[in-house]
């Protein structure tokens, strides 16, 4: 896999709008489920072409810093050869000292070639490094909308089962007052409205026989009371009638 084709990935599915791919969902949930899977398979692949990408960077580092170290020693062969030949020129050794300088020719070569090839890579290590910088970035931008992802899938999920148990308790509610002039309910209490209005009645009439008993006795009480008085007034008036009989004068025959 390409830099350019990890790069491109991390960033599209870095920048990826939930909430746009959510509205456009028939089904949020599965959507949601859909993009956690999609996003945890591109993470996992994309760590490992990111460490790959790594990798390579670190060899190259490696390499850049093998090639510095390398015209260094050979600037320093390069140098201690040309000393050692100026040295036996100056005792009069010029074939020996015609070989150092060669050899100081062959040291200044090498030197030149790891200089060389070290200066090659350094614009190839920091256009890596850019890269793997801007992977790394883009990694941890995916992490964090993998986070944002299954927070909003859970709390999707909520939401969901708070409204399917509002929607479950609004159809029983609903149910309720569709059958509420014929419920059961109201007729049990109908019926329970008649028993009350029937013992009611039962115990009016049972006072109202009550009061008829005691008043019909109340009656005979007046009745006797009545003809006690009447014959008190019977035997009055012929009491009277003996006394003023027998106090009349007779007359002569």
């Amino acid at each position: 896999m390409s830099k350019q084709t990890i790069l491109g990935r991390v960033t599209q599915l870095a920048k990826a709008n939930v909430h746009a791919l959510l509205d456009q969902a028939e089904d949020p949930r599965k959507m949601l489920d859909q993009l956690i899977r999609d996003y945890t398979d591109n993470i996992a692949e994309a760590e490992q072409a990111v460490a790959t990408t790594i990798g390579n960077l670190r060899m190259l580092e490696a390499d850049h810093e093998e090639d510095v170290e390398a015209a260094a020693e050979w600037g320093g062969k390069a140098l201690a050869a040309s000393r050692k030949a100026d040295e036996l020129r100056a005792r009069g050794a010029t074939a020996d000292a015609d070989r150092f300088d060669g050899l100081a020719k062959v040291a200044l070569g090498r030197q030149l070639r790891s200089e060389k090839e070290a200066s090659t890579a350094e614009p190839t290590i920091a256009a890596q490094t850019e890269v793997v910088d801007t992977l790394k970035s883009g990694l941890a931008a995916m992490k964090d909308k993998l986070a944002e992802l299954t927070a909003k899938r859970d709390e999707l999920v909520a939401r969901a089962e708070t409204a399917r148990a509002q929607n479950t308790m609004m159809d029983a509610v609903k149910n309720i007052d569709v059958m509420d002039p014929t419920s059961d309910i109201a007729r049990f209490e109908d019926k329970v409205r008649r028993e009350e209005a029937r013992a009611m009645g039962r115990q009016e009439l049972a006072a109202s026989s009550l009061d008829a008993q005691f008043e019909a006795l109340d009656d005979l009480e007046r009745s006797a009371e009545i003809e006690a008085r009447l014959a008190a007034l019977k035997g009055r008036p012929a009491a009277v009638s003996r006394t003023c009989s027998a106090a009349a004068p007779r007359t002569a025959p």
